[in-house]
């Protein structure tokens, strides 16, 4: 232990600027965003200590409070502006909702099957809408369980 806190007194600017960049370099590794705050926290704690003149003890109390400060700050204020996760990201069939497609063979009885972005789906008409023909255009506007029920464009 006065091995380190020896290596921290003779070399405290330093090690602030080690240990920062060892925190960055964990969190650029695992991008979790709670490695970034200490990062800063001791590299701000290496700018502090010839500044302010702190001692051991103090350079430790100053990179814990500016680390407690810093991610509570940083979670409260960049938290609220995060994107919240998209729901449609492995929901292939989700996203197509308002895509147009096209008919790939006439309908039966309000059954038939859609091309769209890319892929041929099983789809229903919408309730009202007569069936298609092939080739025609249709707008997908919802989702039921696998299948995609679809209308005329502009109804």
């Amino acid at each position: 232990m006065t091995d380190a806190l020896r290596l921290l007194s003779d070399h405290a600017v330093w090690v602030w600027l080690a240990l920062g960049a060892v925190l960055l370099a964990a969190e650029l590794a695992t991008t979790s965003g709670y490695l970034l705050w200490p990062a800063g926290a001791a590299g701000a704690t290496a700018l502090a200590t010839p500044l302010l003149h702190l001692d051991d003890l103090s350079q430790i109390l100053a990179f814990s409070t500016l680390t407690i400060a810093a991610t509570y700050v940083g979670r409260r204020v960049l938290g609220a502006r995060r994107r919240q996760p998209d729901d449609s990201l492995n929901n292939k069939p989700g996203r197509l909702i308002g895509r147009t497609g096209r008919v790939s063979g006439s309908f039966s009885a309000g059954h038939g099957r859609v091309f769209v972005d890319g892929a041929e789906w099983a789809a229903d008409m919408a309730a009202g809408a007569p069936d298609p023909e092939a080739g025609a255009l249709v707008d997908v506007i919802e989702v039921s369980g696998s299948r995609l029920v679809v209308r005329p464009p502009g109804r």
